[in-house]
């Protein structure tokens, strides 16, 4: 099997580069790639490519994922978000190649208190969201045997996230203001990964798994105690916060504006996933707890 990997350095990215590797052959690409482009401001370029490559398998796992400028920089997150899955799936559909694309909780108004189904209406609150929603309607219309996992509140040991950022600022701050009415689960970067290569060998064998499939971390936090577990973890393990307890307070999107409006419900039913490729989805804290592990 040959699999063609674009956005190689993200944070899932780079997961899926250990955990697709015992599949086939990877050839894994990002936009500073010199042998063949990997760059998804130029789509033209990425069709040329996988119809050069001819892979059995296309894993794209880059995006625009600055979700507050996209709303004054809507022309790129398109671009990056919709015209260029749109371009790699008509390729992928014209070569005979797997697609397997990764989306957003951010396609839906986050409505509601009850966990996002497949079958859930889209409404997305911001362009970041939409562009994605584009490129998820792009790849099904195309035909190309795929599969697009919606995913929220990402995360990985390597690079910058939520954790480390907290615990960076309950460091140096005496008092925090922290987000408590958005709930989702903090999903990881090597789980995402872990599921996209089972899932592909599945798909190798049974074609008609081909979908759109939503894939989080079991469970459900707010971002607000998302935060106060990282900080007991850290303290068990000794490391000394700033921060005084009485001072860490949770407060309303309201009262933090963004650019973008983010969804209140960010829950994601993974039930068609679990069944349909006999997966059993860990809870969030068993993967944050592990991350914590590697960089505490």
């Amino acid at each position: 099997m040959r699999i063609l990997l674009l956005g190689k350095n993200g944070q899932v990215g780079w997961e899926l580069q250990r955990s697709l590797a015992p599949l086939g052959e990877l050839i894994a690409l990002d936009r500073h790639s010199t042998d063949y482009c990997g760059d998804l401001s130029r789509p033209e370029h990425l069709a040329a490519t996988v119809q050069t490559l001819r892979p059995d398998v296309i894993v794209n796992a880059a995006a625009y994922t600055a979700v507050d400028k996209a709303e004054s920089d809507r022309e790129t997150a398109y671009a990056i978000n919709a015209t260029a899955p749109q371009a790699i799936a008509q390729a992928a559909a014209e070569t005979g190649a797997m697609l397997v694309h990764y989306s957003t909780d951010y396609v839906f108004d986050g409505s509601g208190d009850t966990p996002w189904t497949e079958t859930g209406v889209p409404a997305p609150l911001s362009v970041y969201g939409a562009s994605k929603l584009a490129g998820e309607r792009a790849i099904v219309a195309s035909g190309a045997l795929h599969l697009i996992f919606r995913t929220s509140w990402v995360y990985a040991a390597r690079g910058g996230n939520f954790a480390k950022t907290m615990l960076k600022l309950a460091q140096e701050r005496e008092a925090l203001s922290v987000i408590n009415d958005q709930i989702g689960a903090p999903t990881g970067a090597d789980l995402l990964a872990d599921i996209t290569a089972h899932a592909i060998s599945q798909l190798a064998i049974k074609p008609q798994l081909s979908g759109l499939y939503h894939l989080a971390a079991a469970g459900e936090t707010s971002w607000y105690s998302y935060a106060k577990h990282v900080f007991a973890q850290a303290q068990e393990r000794g490391i000394q916060l700033k921060l005084d307890s009485a001072q860490f307070k949770a407060i309303p999107t309201s009262a933090y504006p963004t650019a973008a409006q983010r969804p209140l419900n960010s829950r994601l039913n993974c039930a068609k996933l679990e069944s349909n490729f006999g997966l059993s989805i860990p809870h969030w804290q068993r993967g944050v707890d592990r991350m914590l592990a590697e960089i505490l």
